[in-house]
């Protein structure tokens, strides 16, 4: 439920036996690169931040039914060709997925989940002009959030790159939850802070970034224990849940074994938090949405690890029937098998 911001825990592991949280070490693989000198270094930062803010510029300056129908039909015909080693990756995954399926059907899916990516990189470009127009985003069973509103209490809504994903955590925005989220960390120290502050509106209960950000913070080495003390205090925080995670638990996922980000559940079950699931559909090709969420049941036995176990299969279960409604929407370019 955020942008961009699945979480893969750099920091945190999931211990079998006691279901916990416990700090991980990871090797760090040796990169050989050339360290350029603080000037330098910082002036290829301000390139860069210069560099996006005018590829914005040229975007925000578009209508955005014209912004977005073109970044769809550039990345449906270019990410092919230019992305060859994801797009087989996608192909790969729809061929596990929808074994019954023939080969060109599975194309058009493939090609089909690039546009829609075409599209939500227009969008993010006006994502504040997007969500200041209501009409643009519905949201099913809202009554479910404003029956718990002054009774929500700590919670943590789990989306999947489908749609537009940054819009599902909209319905916790609208309840007045005041939602935190997870993201990635921009290395560039420019650029990271303007992403953040394009993204207020839709997180106004802050940004937990995950990775290191140059000459700023570093936050891996503390995210799992700032945002279980976030929840655990009353917090709501957003998270995607829908990726590879080479330290995950493996569940059923299409029918083969996925390893999957636990924090997630093993937050929920720890604190006693909700956990609300979240799909954003695209509704047609004018940057129209609906917003699905679904209260997941946190089973709390004596076994702490069968029940963070129980919870992610019971969330990667909803999320394959999600994509099988509507495969074009989801991110198949993405690893999520080993």
């Amino acid at each position: 439920m955020a942008t961009y911001l699945g979480i893969k825990p750099a920091v945190t592991n999931f211990n079998s036996r006691r279901g916990s949280l416990v700090p991980t070490q990871r090797k760090k693989r040796k990169r050989r690169h050339i360290q350029l000198p603080a000037g330098l270094r910082d002036l290829q930062y301000r390139a860069e931040y210069a560099l996006l803010r005018i590829i914005v510029a040229v975007v925000r300056a578009m209508p955005l039914s014209f912004a977005v129908r073109s970044s769809a039909w550039v990345w449906r015909r270019l990410a092919p060709i230019l992305s060859p080693t994801r797009h087989q990756r996608a192909l790969d995954n729809l061929a596990i997925a929808f074994p019954e399926k023939s080969e060109e059907e599975r194309r058009q899916i493939a090609l089909a989940h690039w546009e829609n990516l075409g599209r939500v990189m227009a969008e993010t470009m006006q994502i504040d002009r997007l969500i200041q127009d209501p009409s643009r985003i519905e949201i099913e069973d809202l009554t479910i959030f404003r029956r718990y509103k002054d009774k929500l209490g700590p919670a943590i809504g789990v989306s999947l790159h489908m749609g537009n994903w940054e819009l599902a955590i909209w319905p916790l925005v609208v309840a007045g939850a005041n939602p935190a989220a997870i993201y990635r960390s921009v290395n560039n120290p420019y650029v990271d802070r303007y992403l953040r502050e394009q993204r207020k509106d839709l997180y106004p209960g802050g940004l937990f970034g995950r990775g290191r950000v140059d000459g700023d913070h570093d936050e891996s080495q503390r995210t799992a224990r700032i945002i279980t003390d976030y929840v655990r205090r009353g917090g709501r925080l957003g998270l995607v849940c829908d990726l590879y995670d080479r330290w995950g638990i493996p569940v059923p996922f299409f029918g083969k074994p996925a390893r999957t980000q636990a924090i997630a559940a093993m937050i929920a079950r720890r604190v006693g938090a909700r956990i609300w699931l979240a799909r954003c559909l695209r509704v047609g090709t004018e940057s129209r949405f609906r917003v699905q969420i679904k209260e997941l049941k946190v089973p709390r036995t004596a076994n702490q690890a069968e029940d963070v176990r129980a919870i992610m299969t019971e969330m990667q279960a909803q999320f394959e029937m999600w994509i099988r409604e509507a495969p074009e929407q989801w991110m198949w370019s993405n690893r999520r098998w080993s």
